[in-house]
């Protein structure tokens, strides 16, 4: 099948290309309980030939609204593929903007529907037979993408999907709202995004509607400052007002009950028909979970599933937006997003929607931060990773060698009313850049303990998930246990070229991964239990996978503290539900990592290539 190519407009803007070459149309596609999904399809004005759909449903809005009503700045996907020949459709999501019905966060998978009963992916599949029929010049073949919570309805629309469905890429799909996306991480609930998520799209819409919410007023340009002063969780309720009903489910569920196992679309992909392309960043702050517990539930669900993985060195969204040369002051020496699109994601598009070649890739295709090369693998974490604890030792030491003090132990006071920020400077929310931030500014902290190899005489490789398996105790009944992995460069590590900003590379500690843990949940995430005052005790986590080289010369730090703020609410370590509980729950607690033959703590890192 001919296609159109990137000859015509080339030195166009995306905006003006997309203005002289399709026409756009706006409709009301009809659902099988009656409600109608507002819905924009730009159509390439070249009659003369038949086109691909590339679908994306999302809750944030098609701005602008009206058929005459162009974009200034096209959708990242429109705009880096309008030269290409497709059809372009933007949905809004069930109750959002200007489609019509009940908007529902996260809306559960339902089996065995029948009649008018419907969920996202009975939206999808609606949407999908209506647009074969009416959208003009299509070709019968269909593509669903999208990033983010876009990614969660392009998840679900892969579940029981339309025969005209060729290929699904969920690019950072949120999948879990509990375990490690968005909302919480391990139950710690994540305050700074979460605040502003649900002050940003929370409120309730009466009815359709084509305006937008005013960004909230913090009053303040210092996150840590305004979530200190905002209090315990239960006034969050007054700062948002009744309006935003979400809120009322994250209070009831302060656990990983029914609700929350409701939720994720996991349990649902089983023998997924179309072919998949999963997208993430290793430095994506809000869904690293996502791509990552979508491609290995589809190995082991759906095996027949022609499904890849690509994970790059990238930000949330990173792979459609920039070049991806770099993230804060940490260089990766290519433009990585453009060779995405150019070599991986526009010629998967092709095979599957236009019958274009097929192109070779890997089932998982990775970029491997601190050497900044690309890999391919056949499986995802790499079969040759082996899992390698590395313990915590004497004067803050970490080594292969287990420990052989009888009792031994480092301790800290952690204070809920000056928890540890996350980031050295002010910030209101959660940085893209905090991924990569330097943590020497916590490493100096009395509430954080720092363990760390030597340099290292041969480039050390991590490759997959690590385990955090920790013996603590608390003077309190529950607590908060965050672990950073952590890359020391050399001392004579050059500084960034041009330098405006004077930073001092030489001993910079790149944050490679960090993740919280709510104590009280190591018996499982539906089994919330109090601590034992000074008894200690094992808590075991997942931090979600790496693919990083730690350098000849570098060290590979870790370190162990309380609290994140405001990335991660304030635990109170008190005991209690958290959303309700007022101040006087909030107590200090002494906090103990212990370290002997007994109790010997550690972090399995999954070694791929190592001299160490």
């Amino acid at each position: 099948m001919s296609h159109t190519t990137a000859a015509a407009g080339e030195g166009q803007s995306a905006a003006d290309y997309v203005r002289a070459n399709y026409t756009k149309y706006e409709f009301g596609v009809p659902m099988r309980d009656g409600v109608r999904l507002m819905t924009h399809i730009y159509v390439p004005k070249n009659d003369q030939e038949t086109y691909p759909i590339l679908l994306n449903r999302t809750p944030y809005g098609l701005r602008p609204y009206g058929v005459d009503n162009q974009s200034r700045e096209p959708s990242r996907i429109m705009g880096h593929y309008a030269r290409e020949g497709f059809i372009f459709v933007f949905q809004d999501a069930r109750g959002r903007n200007g489609s019509e019905g009940e908007f529902v966060q996260v809306r559960p998978h339902q089996q065995g529907k029948s009649g008018a009963e419907f969920d996202e992916s009975s939206d999808t599949f609606d949407t999908i037979e209506w647009l074969i029929a009416n959208a003009p010049q299509n070709n019968g073949n269909v593509g669903l993408t999208g990033v983010s919570y876009d990614g969660f309805y392009a998840v679900h629309g892969m579940v029981d999907s339309h025969p005209a469905l060729r290929c699904v890429s969920p690019q950072a799909p949120m999948i879990d709202w509990f375990i490690g996306d968005d909302f919480h991480h391990n139950g710690v609930f994540y305050l700074a995004s979460g605040f502003g998520f649900l002050a940003m799209i929370g409120q309730k819409l009466e009815k359709p509607t084509r305006q937008f919410p005013r960004p909230f007023d913090y009053e303040t340009p210092d996150g840590y400052e305004y979530f200190l002063n905002l209090g315990p969780l239960r006034n969050i309720r007054e700062v948002l007002g009744s309006n935003v009903g979400y809120w009322e489910d994250l209070e009831a569920h302060g656990h990983y009950d029914e609700y929350w196992k409701a939720r994720t679309p996991l349990p649902h992909l089983e023998d997924v028909k179309p072919a998949v392309l999963t997208v993430g960043g290793w430095f994506d702050a809000e869904d690293l979970y996502g791509p990552l517990a979508v491609h290995r539930t589809l190995g082991a669900q759906s095996a027949g599933t022609d499904h890849h993985l690509v994970m790059g060195p990238w930000s949330h969204g990173g792979w459609h937006r920039g070049d991806g040369d770099g993230l804060g002051p940490v260089r990766f020496h290519q433009k990585t997003s453009e060779w995405y699109r150019a070599q991986v994601e526009l010629p998967w598009l092709n095979h599957h929607l236009k019958d274009g070649p097929a192109p070779a890739l890997a089932r998982a295709t990775c970029f491997e931060t601190g050497t900044n090369v690309w890999r391919r693998f056949e499986s995802w974490p790499p079969v040759e990773a082996v899992a390698t604890p590395f313990y915590l030792g004497e004067g803050g030491a970490l080594s292969k060698g287990e420990p052989s003090a009888v009792e031994a132990f480092d301790e800290y006071v952690s204070d809920p009313a000056k928890p540890v920020p996350h980031v050295p400077h002010i910030a209101m929310g959660m940085t893209r850049e905090y991924m990569v931030d330097d943590q020497r500014f916590a490493a100096t902290r009395p509430d954080v303990l720092v363990y760390s190899t030597p340099p290292l005489e041969e480039d050390l490789t991590l490759a997959g998930p690590l385990t955090a398996q920790l013996w603590v105790s608390t003077t309190g009944t529950d607590s908060d246990w965050v672990v950073k992995l952590i890359d020391v460069y050399h001392g004579d590590f050059p500084n960034p070229d041009p330098n405006p900003a004077g930073l001092r590379m030489g001993g910079y500690q790149q944050l490679v991964r960090g993740e919280p843990f709510r104590g009280k949940f190591r018996e499982g995430f539906d089994n919330p239990l109090p601590f034992e005052p000074g008894e200690p005790t094992f808590v075991q986590f997942e931090l979600p996978d790496v693919f990083h080289t730690f350098r000849r010369g570098h060290r590979v730090m870790l370190h162990v503290q309380s609290s994140w703020f405001p990335i991660g609410d304030r635990n109170p370590q008190t005991f209690c539900d958290i959303y309700t509980c007022d101040e006087r729950a909030f107590v200090k607690a002494t906090q103990r990592v212990w370290r002997s033959r007994e109790h010997a703590s550690r972090i399995v890192l999954p070694v791929l290539r190592s001299g160490f």
